[in-house]
C-alpha cells in the first residue's frame, strides 16, 4: 500500500508474526507471563482466553486457571471461578472481534470501536454470553492515524491507547459502575495489537522527536 503521508515517506502496515499479546492482571498486579498470539493461518486467527488449567491447543489458548498469585484475595478467587469458557478473540479481514463464550458477561474498553460507534473514548461495553462484537478495525485506525499526522507528534503518540484493549471478566468498571478503574476489577486482561503498534512506531520514527514537548500532564 502507499505511504500514509508523502512527507513521512512510505509507512506500510506489515503484520508481525504475533498479531496480539495478552497480559493478565488481578486488580493492579500482573500475574504470569504475557501470552503471544501467533499468526498461524493467512486469513483467520484466534485466541481463546478461559478459566481452565490445561491448554489443549497451547498456541491458541491462554488458560488463566493455571496462573498462581500468592496475594490473591477472596473476591479474585470467586471471580476466577466464573471465567469458565471465557472469550474468543479473532482476527479476520483486518478486524478484531470478541465473543463471550462463558456464562458471565465480559466488559471491554476499546477506543477504536468507541470512535466507530460514536461513544465517549473511555466507554466500557458489556458483552453478554453468546454475543460477538467488533472491537478494532485497521481501516479506521489508518484513517485516524492519517488525520493525526497533521496534528503533530503528541497526537500520533496518543494513538498508542487505540492499540491497547482492556477487558474484564464478570465485574465491570467505569462511569456506570462503582469500580472506576480497570485496576479495581478482580480479573482483567490487556490486549496489545502488535500490527498497529508497529505501524505507529514507524510513523513516530519518521516524524522524529517532538517539536512541541508536553509542558504539563493532567
Amino acid at each position: 500500500s502507499s505511504g500514509i503521508n508523502a512527507e513521512y515517506g512510505e509507512v506500510t502496515l506489515e503484520q508481525p508474526n504475533t498479531w496480539a499479546s495478552f497480559t493478565y492482571y488481578e486488580l493492579n498486579t500482573r500475574v504470569g507471563d504475557p501470552f503471544h498470539a501467533h499468526i498461524i493461518y493467512p486469513d483467520h486467527n484466534y485466541v481463546i482466553i478461559d478459566g481452565y488449567t490445561e491448554p489443549g491447543n497451547a498456541q491458541q489458548r491462554f488458560c488463566l486457571g493455571q496462573l498462581s498469585n500468592v496475594s490473591r484475595n477472596n473476591t479474585v478467587e470467586k471471580t476466577r471461578k466464573h471465567i469458565g469458557r471465557g472469550v474468543k478473540l479473532s482476527f479476520e479481514d483486518n478486524k478484531v472481534y470478541i465473543e463471550c463464550l462463558g456464562d458471565s458477561a465480559v466488559f471491554v474498553q476499546s477506543r477504536n470501536s468507541n470512535k466507530e460507534y460514536g461513544f465517549h473514548p473511555s466507554t466500557v461495553v458489556k458483552i453478554q454470553s453468546g454475543v460477538k462484537l467488533k472491537i478494532f478495525c485497521h481501516k479506521l485506525f489508518h484513517e485516524i492515524l492519517t488525520q493525526q499526522l497533521t496534528e503533530g507528534y503528541e497526537a500520533v503518540f496518543d494513538l498508542t491507547k487505540h492499540c491497547m484493549i482492556r477487558m474484564s471478566f464478570v465485574k465491570g468498571w467505569g462511569a456506570d459502575y462503582h469500580r472506576q478503574d480497570v485496576t479495581s476489577t478482580p480479573c482483567w486482561v490487556e490486549m496489545s495489537l502488535n500490527g498497529p503498534l508497529q505501524w505507529l512506531d514507524r510513523c513516530l520514527k519518521y516524524m522524529g522527536s517532538s517539536k512541541n514537548p508536553i509542558s504539563s500532564v493532567s
